[in-house]
């Protein structure tokens, strides 16, 4: 009778603790965007800005280039302040050129907005497939495996203990957010 009582307990309790175990997945963002017409689409019109773009930055170079060629060709006839003032123009095309290949191919810069713009939608679709899936397969859990590194898409917001380090460091919230925070922990 003991072993059975054992048996019973130890089985309730393995039973017990799987029903509790979170589950992970993983997807890959670039196998999926690969599969989608709409993806490529959004990077061929990419591509041609970028080719456009970079059109503009070739020309504004090669006016740069055809400034310090004349300088140098006609270095020996100029004054000492018409030469001043051609290398003072040639700095400031300088100047441009750099400051256009920072506005349109720098971190914040134009690309980065039509890229991020363009992709938009098509995020958000893959966002609401896999909020779908999470539900179905009932995950807390999902990574991309495409980002460097495994990248964090989704968690289960049961599993966010932020308000309790925020209570352990002895913080206070907005009584708003403390209330919603008490509501979503029952």
């Amino acid at each position: 009778m003991k072993k059975l009582n054992f048996l019973v307990i130890l089985v309730l309790f393995l039973v017990g603790n799987s029903a509790f175990a979170q589950k992970f997945g993983y997807i890959d963002t670039e196998f999926i965007t690969s599969k989608m017409p709409e993806y490529k689409s959004v990077q061929q019109k990419i591509e041609q800005k970028t080719q456009a773009w970079m059109k503009e930055i070739d020309q504004k170079q090669e006016d740069l280039s055809k400034l310090e060629r004349e300088l140098k060709l006609e270095e020996v006839l100029l004054t000492e302040d018409l030469k001043q003032q051609r290398q003072n123009q040639i700095k400031t095309k300088e100047q441009e050129v750099i400051n256009l290949q920072n506005k349109i191919f720098g971190p914040e810069g134009e690309l980065f907005k039509a890229k991020q713009a363009a992709l938009k939608p098509i995020l958000d679709e893959i966002s609401k497939a896999v909020e779908k899936v999470v539900r179905a397969k009932r995950l807390d859990f999902v990574f991309d495996k495409a980002s460097d590194g495994l990248a964090l898409i989704y968690t289960n917001p049961v599993h966010d203990y932020s308000d309790y380090v925020i209570e352990e460091l002895g913080i206070e919230l907005d009584p708003n957010i403390a209330d919603k925070a008490k509501d979503n922990k029952k």
